[in-house]
Parts: C-alpha cells; sequence; structure tokens
C-alpha cells in the first residue's frame, strides 16, 4: 500500500472517531436528566444552606438553586404581577426531579389537603413533568415528599 493510501485511510479514521465521540457526546446531553434544563431554568448558583445538607442525607442531590417564578395577572384589563418562589430542585434517581420548599416561620404549611392544595398546586401545575415537592422543615429537619394524584371519586 502506497504511502498515500495510508494518509487517506488514517484520515477517514481520523473523521470516523471524530464522529463517534461527537455523537456520543449529543447522546449524553439528550439523557433523562438533560431535559429538566429544557423544561425547568436551573439556577447553577446553590447557596449553602443546612437544608442542603439534610437532603443529602436522605439520597437526594441538589441539582439546582432558588428559582423566581414571574407571574402576571390580567384582571378587569389591570395588569397585576407576583412571583413564585423555589428553593433548590433536586433529584433522586436519573430520571426523577423534585422542587424543594423550606418553611418558613411566618408561613406555615399545615398538612391538610385544603392547605396543600392552596400552597403547592400552583408549582405542581406549572411543572407537571416533577416527580414532586420536597417540604423541608428546617425547624424539626424532616423532609415530606409530597406528590400530586388524582382522586377517583370513591374514597371516603
Amino acid at each position: 500500500m502506497a504511502s498515500s493510501d495510508k494518509a487517506v485511510m488514517a484520515l477517514i479514521g481520523l473523521a470516523a472517531a471524530i464522529f463517534v465521540i461527537y455523537r456520543i457526546y449529543i447522546w449524553l446531553q439528550n439523557s433523562p436528566r438533560s431535559f429538566i434544563k429544557d423544561k425547568l431554568p436551573l439556577n447553577t448558583v446553590i447557596l449553602p444552606h443546612p437544608s442542603i445538607d439534610l437532603l443529602e442525607e436522605a439520597g437526594y442531590e441538589v441539582i439546582g438553586g432558588k428559582l423566581k417564578i414571574p407571574l402576571a395577572f390580567t384582571v378587569d384589563g389591570s395588569s397585576m404581577y407576583s412571583r413564585l418562589f423555589i428553593d433548590y430542585v433536586a433529584s433522586k434517581e436519573e430520571d426523577s426531579f423534585y422542587l424543594v420548599i423550606l418553611s418558613r416561620p411566618r408561613k406555615t404549611l399545615e398538612f391538610t389537603g385544603s392547605s396543600l392544595r392552596d400552597t403547592l398546586l400552583p408549582y405542581l401545575l406549572i411543572y407537571p413533568e416533577c416527580s414532586g415537592v420536597l417540604y423541608v422543615n428546617t425547624v424539626t429537619s424532616a423532609i415530606h415528599e409530597i406528590r400530586l394524584g388524582k382522586d377517583d371519586g370513591e374514597s371516603t
């Protein structure tokens, strides 16, 4: 085989290797965790807090920091604005992620159906692809995993 043939084969091999590496890179970017980046804006700045250690001890990985979700309403022609806050975004398994809400002294969450609905339903409706909400009670160091389900009307 002539040296020019070897050079052409080497270039073809190099191009094939680059193509394979590029395709692996693209495949890794399309892994289940990366869909979170498309659906939920992640804040890469994660401020330290004792609840992060609590979440990690429970097997969760904190993957995003505080998020502010701006809301706009139009009532009878006039605009009104508000916002929702998510303290962290955490993941437990490769394809599941949770919105983390920390307890506040002035805004406690009662564990009744109507209180959970009023407090957490907006988060679960804005991000229906999330696995649920983790409510972290910072006083008692307890983590409550809250998922949204439908009532089939047959429960008493």
